[in-house]
């Protein structure tokens, strides 16, 4: 098996954990214009993360714009302390992805692929940095995926507050 692979089976599972705790965490430590940072367990993070919610959402089926139902839509950055500091970028669209699809994430000038997992997406780990340093440059960033049901969405998320939440996220976990 690909070495990207099978740390994409144990970011998938590291990354449900984390949304299930983002889904439940009241532990908000900042606010950082359109991205929140929180830490959990509060008293000495054993995570921390940055997250927003898109700005903008288009849902279209064969080519029209039609209204669905989703769940949350939120793009991370997480931090683990005794991960060398190195962030994880993930994406839950709210919808279970379609079997083998690929989400395409554009940063300015910058495509990133990530990989799909049920609700989840995540890059290449050798791509997180890359992914991280795109957005601290960046206006905004539009993930473009298909849901199981063949309904294309477009997300465009905003990046401005983006560079204070994230050094504050991995500040919080470096340890």
């Amino acid at each position: 098996m690909m070495s990207w692979m099978k740390a994409g089976i144990v970011a998938s599972i590291c990354l449900a954990a984390s949304w299930a705790v983002a889904q439940e965490s009241t532990n908000r430590v900042s606010e950082n214009t359109d991205w929140s940072v929180f830490a959990e367990p509060a008293d000495g993070p054993k995570e921390c993360w940055g997250v927003s919610a898109p700005k903008e959402t288009v849902n279209t089926r064969d080519g029209r714009v039609v209204a669905v139902r989703r769940s949350d839509i939120l793009l991370f950055v997480t931090y683990r302390p005794g991960n060398g500091g190195s962030p994880e970028v993930s994406f839950t669209g709210g919808y279970p992805f379609a079997d083998g699809s690929t989400v395409s994430m554009q940063v300015g000038d910058s495509t990133f692929e990530l990989f799909t997992e049920g609700e989840f997406a995540w890059p290449a780990p050798e791509d997180d940095a890359k992914i991280v340093a795109a957005m601290k440059r960046g206006a905004d960033s539009v993930l473009t995926a298909r849901s199981a049901r063949g309904t294309q969405t477009k997300d465009t998320f905003s990046l401005l507050g983006f560079t204070a939440a994230q050094e504050d996220a991995a500040k919080r976990c470096s340890g």
